[in-house]
This record gives C-alpha cells, sequence and structure tokens, in this order.
C-alpha cells in the first residue's frame, strides 16, 4: 500500500530541550521503539468514559478492555503502515490502545517524515526532533499520538536529602515512616494485607540487603514482598549512587512498605521517557497479574516540558486507571511555584495536575512524643526546595472542585484550571525520612515520600472497607469537605506564590491525613462530622509562629506578580 498523503498530529510539535544544542545525526541504525496510542473501540466513546468516572462507579479490568479497549482492525492498520516502512509491530496492549513499533532509525524518520538528531545539554544528550509528528491520511483518527521518537528525560525525581551544612531555621531531625505514620494516626488494625501498592521507577534500583536492613531496623518481619516488572526493556539496575535514582527507588519501596509492610509491592521500571512513562503507567493501571489498587508516582516535570499529546496520552491514561478503581498518588514537586523553570512565571508539575491524580504536597512537620507540634508548608528555597503547587494552565478546573475556591491562574490570562496539591504530608528534608540506600542511611525529603506515604494509608483503607477506595478526588472535595477533622489543616506559609490559610489551598491542598477519622468518614454510612474522639486527638496548633516557618522567595512574590501582568 503507498501511503502518499501524510497529516500531522495534533499536539506532537517538539522543541529542543532549554539550554540543549544540535550536535549532529544519529546513527541511522540506531533501534528504536515507539508507543502509538490508538483510539477506543466505536463503542467505548470518550464521552462514556466521562460519565462512568463521573458517576462514581469503576469496572474490572476485563470489562474495561470490552469496552474501551483498541479495535483490532485499527491494529492491523497500522501492522500494514508497519510493514510498508520496515518496521515491525513488537508489542501491542489493546487495553491501554497501545502498540510498540520497532525497527531502524532511518526507517521511523521516513515512515513519520521526522527528522532525528542527537542534541546535547549539560549533563547528557538525546536523541531529538523538532516539528510535528506526521502520519498518513489513512491513520488519521486512528492514531491518537506518537511516542518514544525523542527520548529526551522526560521527568525528574522529587526528593531532597537533607542538607546538613545548610543552616536551618531549627535543628534538623528525622522521623523513621513509621513515626510519622503514628503522628498522622493510620489505621493500626491493619497492615495492608490483600493489597498491591504499583510504584512507578524511571530509573535506579533497590538491593534485597538494603530491604532488609531497613525493615529490620523497624522491627517489621516478614519484609515485605517486592516484585520487579520490566517495562519497554527497563529493569532494577541500582547505580551505587546515592544521589542519583536509587534514593528515588529506595524511598518510595520503603516509604510504602514500612506504612503498610502486608501490601505486595510491586514496582514497574521503565526509561525516562515519555513512551516509557506513558508505558509504565499502562502497564501498572491494566495488570491483571498484580492488580494495584495503590499507584505511586515521584517523577514528573512542569506542564510547560510536555507535549500537548503527552499531557493527553497520560491524562487519559490516569482516567483509565480511575475507571478501574485505580487510586494514582503523585508527588507535586519540590521547586515551589515557578516548579523550577525560571522564566518568571509560576508551574504546577505533571501528572500530579492531571485532574485524575491525587497530587500530593509537601510541609516541615515537628513532632513532641509523637504529636504534631507544629505543620507548616515546606518552604526552604533557594537552599533545599519547597512544595509544588498551584493552578494547572492545561486543565480546567475538575466539577468537583469547583467550590474549593481555587484561585485564576496567577499567569497572564489568569486560567481558571485544576488546582492543586489536593492532600500532603511531611516533606522537608530538615524534618525528613530515615532511609537505607547503596549500604547507607541517612535522611531524605521531599514530595517523593508524599507520594507513597499516602499510597500506604489508601492499601490500609483497601484491606479495612473491602474493596478499593478508588478515584478519591471527587469524595474529598465533596462529601468530606465539610469535615475538618479528617485532616490537620495547615495555615500557615507559602511556596512562593501561593500562601496556606483555612481550608484547601494552592500549597498544602486539604492539609495532612487524620487517618482514622478520615477512614472513618470513608466508611459505608459515615456522615462527615467531628466527633470527640476526633476532636482530642491532636495537639493544639501553636499560638504564634513555629520556630521553624517558611521561608520567601526572592524576589518578593508581589513583585513577581506585578512583572508577570506586566503592572
Amino acid at each position: 500500500m503507498a501511503f502518499d498523503k501524510y497529516v500531522q498530529v495534533p499536539g506532537s510539535q517538539r522543541e529542543p530541550m532549554r539550554g540543549a544544542t544540535k550536535s549532529g545525526s544519529l546513527d541511522r541504525n540506531e533501534v528504536l521503539r515507539v508507543t502509538l496510542v490508538l483510539r477506543p473501540r466505536a463503542s467505548g466513546s470518550k464521552a462514556s468514559l466521562d460519565r462512568l468516572v463521573a458517576s462514581g462507579e469503576r469496572v474490572s479490568r476485563d470489562e474495561y478492555e470490552a469496552r474501551y479497549a483498541a479495535d483490532p482492525v485499527d491494529v492491523q492498520q497500522v501492522e500494514v503502515f508497519a510493514s510498508t516502512f520496515g518496521l515491525a509491530l513488537a508489542q501491542v496492549n489493546l487495553a491501554a490502545r497501545s502498540v510498540v513499533l520497532t525497527g531502524l532509525c532511518a526507517d521511523f524518520e521516513k515512515a513519520f517524515h521526522v527528522q532525528l538528531a542527537r542534541y546535547e545539554y549539560e549533563g547528557g544528550s538525546y536523541r531529538g526532533r523538532t516539528g510535528a509528528v506526521n502520519i498518513p491520511a489513512e491513520l488519521n483518527g486512528i492514531v491518537r499520538s506518537v511516542h518514544g521518537l525523542d527520548n529526551r528525560p522526560q521527568a525528574q525525581t522529587h526528593f531532597r536529602i537533607a542538607n546538613s551544612e545548610a543552616p536551618p531555621l531549627a535543628a534538623a531531625v528525622s522521623y523513621t515512616a513509621v513515626q510519622v505514620a503514628q503522628a498522622y494516626r493510620f489505621p493500626t488494625a491493619v497492615n495492608g494485607e490483600g493489597q498491591t501498592i504499583g510504584i512507578i521507577e524511571l530509573g535506579g534500583g533497590f538491593t534485597q540487603s538494603d530491604l532488609n536492613a531497613y525493615f529490620s531496623s523497624l522491627n517489621i518481619s516478614p519484609v515485605p514482598t517486592i516484585v520487579a516488572v520490566s517495562v519497554d526493556g527497563a529493569q532494577n539496575q541500582p547505580t551505587g549512587d546515592t544521589n542519583g535514582p536509587d534514593t528515588e527507588v529506595m524511598l518510595d519501596i520503603e516509604v510504602a512498605g514500612a506504612v503498610a509492610p502486608g501490601a505486595n509491592i510491586v514496582v514497574y521500571f521503565a526509561p525516562n521517557t515519555d513512551a516509557g512513562f506513558l508505558d509504565a503507567i499502562n502497564q501498572a493501571a491494566m495488570d491483571t497479574v498484580n492488580k494495584p489498587s495503590v499507584i505511586s508516582i515521584s517523577w514528573g516535570g512542569p506542564e510547560s516540558s510536555w507535549t500537548a499529546q503527552s499531557l493527553q496520552a497520560f491524562n487519559n491514561a490516569l482516567q483509565s486507571a480511575a475507571a478501574l478503581g485505580v487510586t494514582v498518588c503523585v508527588a507535586a514537586g519540590d521547586n515551589g511555584s515557578t516548579d523550577g523553570v525560571g522564566d518568571g512565571l509560576d508551574h504546577v508539575d505533571f501528572p500530579a495536575s492531571s485532574p485524575y491524580s491525587l497530587a500530593c504536597g509537601g510541609t516541615t512537620l515537628e513532632l513532641s512524643n509523637g504529636s504534631i507540634t507544629s505543620e507548616v508548608v515546606w518552604n526552604d528555597l533557594p537552599d533545599n526546595g519547597a512544595t509544588g503547587g498551584g493552578v494547572s494552565d492545561t486543565f480546567p478546573i475538575p466539577s468537583w472542585q469547583a467550590n474549593a475556591n481555587v484561585p485564576p491562574s496567577d499567569n497572564p490570562g489568569s486560567f481558571k484550571g485544576r488546582g492543586l496539591p489536593d492532600v500532603s504530608g511531611d516533606a522537608d528534608p530538615a524534618t525528613g525520612y530515615q532511609v537505607q540506600v547503596d549500604g547507607s542511611s541517612f535522611a531524605v525529603g521531599g514530595t517523593s515520600a508524599v507520594a507513597p506515604l499516602w499510597a500506604g494509608l489508601l492499601a490500609l483503607f483497601n484491606q479495612s472497607l473491602g474493596a478499593p477506595i478508588g478515584y478519591l478526588n471527587p469524595n474529598l472535595y465533596q462529601s468530606l469537605a465539610g469535615d475538618p477533622e479528617t485532616f490537620q489543616d495547615i495555615t500557615s506559609g507559602n511556596n512562593g506564590d501561593y500562601s496556606a490559610g483555612p481550608g484547601w489551598d494552592a500549597c498544602s491542598g486539604w492539609g495532612s491525613p487524620d487517618g482514622t477519622a478520615l477512614l472513618q468518614a470513608l466508611s459505608p454510612g459515615a456522615t462527615p462530622t467531628p466527633t470527640p474522639s476526633t476532636l482530642t486527638q491532636r495537639a493544639p496548633k501553636p499560638s504564634k509562629r513555629p520556630k521553624r516557618g517558611p521561608r520567601k522567595q526572592t524576589p518578593d512574590s508581589k513583585a513577581r506578580r506585578r512583572r508577570k501582568r506586566g503592572k
């Protein structure tokens, strides 16, 4: 078949990474793996899926595939196209509506009318492209997005190692994940048994010796079951560098495993590309063997660093997880309201900004005898990070968030977008978590710790309730919004341009959890009203500003706002 007429894939335009320069052509014999996302079969329209998720219903993985999978006829058309250009159909995931093609670089360039080149940036290089991806007119409407021609690192870790050299406002401390869980009153009658927590990792790895040492130090026996799953050829490969992704992997596993030691933990290792990341989310959500009911993601990047097609494809994958009753907890980022972009505007981190993610922000937590004495927004910029949060410039405000007083975006245009985070937890490295990585013990913070903390909590809920909590966001903002005792409301601090206050806010969400009260509120037949037992569990908030308060960014937030608005 001759494919003569081509059209652009909407939203596929790429620009070089900031600071990257073109350094030459590629080896045209390099073997590539490229993921294509296809439309759902005719019976599974997006409107139908939207209604399903909005209704709070959920379907089994088999039911989802029957309703919303790709049409095998469409897959056959893609295979004809691929074979015409010497490409092979390497993998098909009908439920995820994705196919993986493999072949030589030169053949992919011809098939998709793109020019690939090598780009160098400080710290590495990548295979990249500029402009749009093109497909034959015969596939227009069938192929929704194309991922993997460009293999730049798509996401960053969201952990911060405690800086022992920077003088903090108060003496630095660290806690075990068990101590944090106790302070947040996680349920103690359950341990996560029968549940599976999926963790997405885009590099690094774990060693059993580190896990044995860590869990032994907490007197947790037996050691939680950890399974590594390969996605797109990536493996559990520890680097031996505690400043690298090993610390992310171990933080995620150790926090989730400490708070839900009875749960199975499945770690999906994927390449750090938009294709690898997407394939990992799809594989975890659609996994009919391990069947995770909760997924934890501690990787992400500013919305502005993603293509429009990737934002939509990832959002669709996360919506699919919601339809299956899988809760996806995502770190909100560690660079304050700018998300580290440095263009004078505010940015939020993705995939935390997806309305189908439970976006997890960060606090500075101080304990005395196991009780909370102070909890404020984590902000130690410019030295050691601050919680992400703010207003999406991509996703409009969801209906369930309409009454949360989400402010318009502080950027030009004042877009009324999805606000994040939804919830928070301890993330300041100066009040961080004790971990064991590559034979060393040290303290780590970052919103990377909050996502697995919440994933572990939800695994406990799922065991206690006998069914997955699933897509939690609508409940948080509607049925639970009037119950102040399910959360420790964070009312002090800021992450740059967004400040904490009573109720939901764009730097701490609803706050940190009271696990026992939240479980009670989520139980069938529960009414979200305060009870005397929950009113007396928390230590009172200090009447004056806590000794370790948030640092404001410089330049002054108001001055930044004036510059952005052109005033």
